[in-house]
């Protein structure tokens, strides 16, 4: 690798490839920039339509969501990826980005599973472009950009465990939200409607569990793409 491509740990394996996958390549920085830009844009329209008479939604309310705020903090991360060489960026870089993957990946099943209309096929791009922005491209992207991209920071066992923290208190906050003015984010947490908490709880449960499998398979994931790079030291 030539001084300029630097990343947290020297890529000693396959260097031509993953020279070729580098984060600091120029075809990945545009890529990046150019979803980034496409996913905040999204946040932008959804927040104007947040304005419009007749709304689901108020502007609060809207960033109250975890498909938002995820794909907010998402596009920030993009951006600064995309001009800021990866040695300009904290060692942490990675385990964030890799937080990101877990929670885009997870919007869009849940979005799949519990949120999307019944006769909306999971497949279908034909939605609403900030809807397709936030629950089709940026899951997609992000998962590509974890398994491609040369990375060789590694992350410890208790990584995944250390992402659930965000659901979790996502959780936390939509429920004494709710608690207070009524209204929840998403009806799979709304304890008000058929089956009360019971039903409530056993959603909650099994979400928390596809979350920490989905970051199990995410920090493997992570850690072969580092092993590819970098070995197995």
């Amino acid at each position: 690798m030539t001084g300029e491509l630097m990343l947290p740990s020297a890529v000693d394996r396959r260097a031509s490839v993953n020279h070729a996958l580098h984060p600091d390549r120029l075809w990945v920085r545009v890529l990046r920039a150019a979803v980034g830009i496409f996913v905040l844009a999204a946040v932008i329209q959804k927040t104007y339509d947040a304005t419009l008479p007749g709304s689901d939604v108020d502007i609060a309310q809207l960033y109250s969501e975890f498909t938002v705020q995820g794909n907010l903090v998402l596009a920030l991360v993009l951006l600064a990826s995309a001009w800021r060489p990866r040695a300009g960026l904290p060692q942490w870089w990675d385990h964030l980005f890799g937080a990101l993957v877990l929670y885009l990946v997870m919007t869009g099943i849940i979005y799949i599973v519990l949120i999307a209309p019944a006769d909306e096929p999971w497949w279908s791009w034909d939605l609403y472009w900030p809807q397709m922005a936030h629950h089709r491209l940026a899951p997609l992207f992000v998962a590509l950009d974890w398994l491609l991209v040369t990375r060789t920071a590694r992350g410890t066992w208790w990584r995944p465990l250390a992402w659930l923290g965000y659901p979790v208190a996502f959780l936390i906050f939509s429920w004494v939200r709710g608690g207070i003015d009524g209204w929840y984010v998403y009806d799979f947490l709304d304890p008000t409607l058929d089956g009360g908490w019971p039903a409530v709880l056993i959603t909650t449960a099994e979400v928390l569990v596809a979350f920490l499998v989905a970051g199990l398979l995410v920090h493997l994931a992570g850690k072969l793409r580092a092993s590819l790079a970098a070995g197995t030291r």
